[in-house]
């Protein structure tokens, strides 16, 4: 069996693969989109807006809420999902430190 490494590398850099991972798919992409939209809706509106089954929501619904992108709360027989905008902001934050980090080591190299 192999023996992951990952936890070798800064904190800062799993995260940013955390991050990278949960927008892998573009049905979280749209559902970060929809949700920022109505501020708040029930899950039963995401399986309006989106072209993807009820589990299949579920199921993108629970990779983002594990990183903390967004919260849900119970609410009698329906979900309530919203977008946690302190956790988006810090992952937007990592994003464009390591963007900047990359474009500076470009131009150092190239000239």
């Amino acid at each position: 069996m192999a023996i992951s490494r990952k936890n070798e590398f800064p904190n800062k850099n799993l995260k940013l693969a955390e991050f990278a991972k949960a927008l892998s798919h573009p049905a979280r992409v749209a559902i970060l989109e929809v949700l920022a939209k109505k501020q708040k809706c029930i899950c039963g509106d995401l399986v309006i807006e989106l072209p993807l089954a009820q589990s299949t929501v579920s199921q993108h619904l629970k990779a983002l809420k594990e990183i903390g992108l967004i919260q849900g709360e119970v609410d009698g027989p329906c979900s309530n999902y919203c977008i946690d905008w302190k956790v988006l902001e810090k992952y937007q934050k990592l994003m464009s430190q390591w963007s900047h980090q990359i474009s500076k080591l470009k131009k150092v190299n190239s000239g």
